[in-house]
C-alpha cells in the first residue's frame, strides 16, 4: 500500500468536468473518475452542499480526500465524491449561494475559490485493498447504507445495469412502485428491497451469483411482476398502509393462488375499520395467510385487567387456581378471530399456563 499527500487546486479539479448518465462523472482534466461503480449517488442535501462552498470561500480546510491512482495515471475517488461534486457543480453554475452563482462573483472572489487547495491522498494498491479502504475511510457525510457497502464488494456489469432501474432519481422502479417502497432510490434502498424479495433475504448470495452477468433484466422483470400482481389483487385506496409492505414476499408465496380481488377488498375494508387491529400494514399479510400475529390485536389495558382481577378475586377462569395479579394474563373470552372485542365485558384473566394453552388452540 502506497499513500502520498497532494495539494490539488480547485481550478485543476474542475477541468473537463462532466456529470451525465452516459459518460459518468469525471474531472481533473478527464483523469478523475468521480463516481466509480461502487460509489453511492449524490446524496448531499442543499445545506450540506452549501456548507462545503462556504468552507471553501472562507478559506477553512475541508476534510482530507482519498483518490486511488490507477496504472494508466488516472484516478478514481475513494472518498470525497459528495464534496467534489458540490464544488464542481457550483463552479459550473449548477446552483447558487444566497441567490448568487459563481459567475456572479467578483474576479477576486472567483480567483480565491479556484486557487483553494484540496488535501488529497493518492493511494496505490490492489482491488481488494481499494475496496477495503473504501469501507474504512468513507466516513464523511451520510453514513453508508448496508446496500451501498454491498455495491462496493459486488461491483460489475450486473450492478451497473441494476442501478439504472433502481438507483437513480426518478428511476423506473420508483415510477411504477414508489407507492409501495420505503426508503430512497439514491441510497440504494429500492435496489436492496428488490434483491431481498427475489432472493428470499439472501442478498449477498444473489449478488455474488449474478455479479458478472451482462445485465439485470431478471431482477427488473421480477420487480415489475411483483408490482403488477400487487396492483391487480389489492385495492389502491390504502396507499399509506401499503407503503413498505413486503410485497415480494407475498408474491413469492401466493402468486399462483386463485385470489378474488373483490373478496380481498371487502375483508381489508372490514379490518381497516376494526379498532382492535393495531398494525394496519399487517392486514395484507393476514388476509392471505390468516396469521393474527401480523395484526397486533389491541391488548386489554391495565384498568381492564385490574377490574377483571378484582371480579375474579385472583382465581384463574380455567384451572381455578389462585394467582397474584402479576402472574395472570388478560384474555379474550370470545376470541378476536370469532368476533370478540377488546372490551371489559369480554375480558378474563388466566394464569400463564392456561393462557398459553388457549393461545396454542387458537
Amino acid at each position: 500500500m502506497k499513500i502520498e499527500l497532494h495539494n490539488i487546486p480547485i481550478c485543476e479539479l474542475v477541468k473537463d468536468y462532466k456529470n451525465s448518465d452516459e459518460e459518468g462523472v469525471i474531472g481533473y482534466g478527464g483523469r478523475l473518475d468521480i463516481r466509480p461503480k461502487y460509489q453511492r449517488e449524490f446524496v448531499y442535501k442543499d445545506a450540506q452542499r452549501d456548507a462545503v462552498i462556504d468552507t471553501v470561500r472562507k478559506g477553512f480546510p475541508l476534510n482530507v480526500m482519498y483518490w486511488v491512482k490507477n496504472p494508466n495515471n488516472a484516478f478514481e475517488v475513494l472518498d470525497g465524491q459528495q464534496r467534489i461534486i458540490s464544488i464542481c457543480e457550483y463552479i459550473k453554475d449548477g446552483f447558487g449561494i444566497n441567490f448568487q452563482l459563481f459567475s456572479n462573483l467578483t474576479e477576486d472572489q472567483k480567483e480565491q475559490i479556484l486557487k483553494y487547495e484540496l488535501m488529497v491522498y493518492f493511494c496505490e494498491g490492489t482491488d481488494s485493498e481499494k475496496l477495503s479502504w473504501f469501507k474504512v475511510v468513507n466516513i464523511a457525510g451520510a453514513v453508508l447504507t448496508a446496500q451501498e457497502l454491498r455495491n462496493a464488494v459486488y461491483t460489475g456489469a450486473w450492478l451497473s445495469d441494476a442501478k439504472k432501474y433502481f438507483s437513480k432519481t426518478e428511476c423506473p422502479a420508483g415510477k411504477i412502485g414508489g407507492d409501495y417502497l420505503n426508503g430512497s432510490s439514491i441510497r440504494q434502498e429500492y435496489l436492496e428491497t428488490a434483491i431481498e424479495w427475489i432472493s428470499d433475504g439472501k442478498i449477498e448470495e444473489y449478488m455474488s451469483k449474478h455479479q458478472n452477468d451482462p445485465d439485470a433484466l431478471e431482477l427488473w422483470s421480477y420487480f415489475q411482476n411483483v408490482i403488477t400482481w400487487t396492483e391487480g389483487k389489492f385495492p389502491k385506496q390504502y396507499k399509506k398502509e401499503m407503503k413498505g409492505v413486503a410485497w415480494g414476499t407475498l408474491y413469492n408465496e401466493f402468486k399462483n393462488k386463485n385470489l378474488d380481488p373483490a373478496v380481498l377488498e371487502k375483508e381489508i375494508s372490514r379490518l381497516m375499520r376494526d379498532k382492535d387491529v393495531s398494525n394496519k400494514k399487517g392486514i395484507f399479510h393476514y388476509v392471505l395467510n390468516g396469521r393474527e400475529k401480523h395484526l397486533n390485536i389491541r391488548a386489554f389495558d391495565d384498568d381492564m385487567k385490574r377490574e377483571a382481577f378484582e371480579k375474579q378475586k385472583g382465581i384463574c377462569k380455567k384451572c381455578k387456581g389462585h394467582f397474584e395479579f402479576e402472574d395472570m394474563r388478560a384474555d379474550h373470552i370470545k376470541p378476536w378471530s370469532k368476533g370478540g372485542k377488546t372490551e371489559i365485558g369480554n375480558c378474563q384473566l388466566l394464569c400463564q399456563r392456561c393462557n398459553a394453552e388457549k393461545s396454542d388452540k387458537y
